[in-house]
């Protein structure tokens, strides 16, 4: 994996689409100082090299229903390649997990989670880690006040 070279320009424009991706490409291109024609190769630039991997919108969960979030801790009870990769599939297919990380020291696997409530996680749990033979050990955390969430990665 190469890490993308950015430039002073590059690093205007995903600083600008990181707060808000939905600037049409004139207003973009004013709001970093270029023309729009250099400003639209820019962004294909920096899509087409991964460093924009997509553009979504951030979806308040609250306000669609989706009141708890927990993290995760998962230790498999036998970590070869397969068996980190299949525990990493299932959990990717779950809608309900926003984020899983392999980690390493501790437990093998953090995941973020977001849920409608206490029922949806129980549900989710039974389906990821009870009816999954090869989860050894699972620590839940739930949240009871989200004090900072960000999707910004300093460029």
């Amino acid at each position: 994996m190469t890490i993308a070279t950015l430039d002073d320009l590059d690093r205007r424009i995903l600083n600008i689409l990181q707060t808000d991706a939905s600037h049409t490409n004139a207003e973009l291109a004013a709001l970093v100082h270029v023309s729009a024609p250099t400003c639209l190769r820019r962004v294909k630039q920096l899509t087409d090299s991964g460093v924009i991997e997509r553009q979504v919108a951030i979806v308040a969960p609250d306000k669609v229903g989706s009141r708890l979030s927990a993290i995760v801790e998962i230790t498999l009870d036998v970590q070869a390649a397969e068996r980190m990769e299949e525990f990493e599939n299932l959990a990717a297919r779950e809608a309900a997990v926003l984020q899983c990380y392999r980690v390493s020291p501790g437990p093998d696997f953090v995941l973020v989670v977001q849920v409608a409530d206490m029922p949806a996680y129980h549900a989710l749990a039974h389906r990821l880690f009870t009816s999954y033979a090869n989860v050894r050990n699972v620590k839940a955390y739930f949240s009871t006040h989200r004090s900072k969430f960000d999707t910004r990665v300093d460029v």
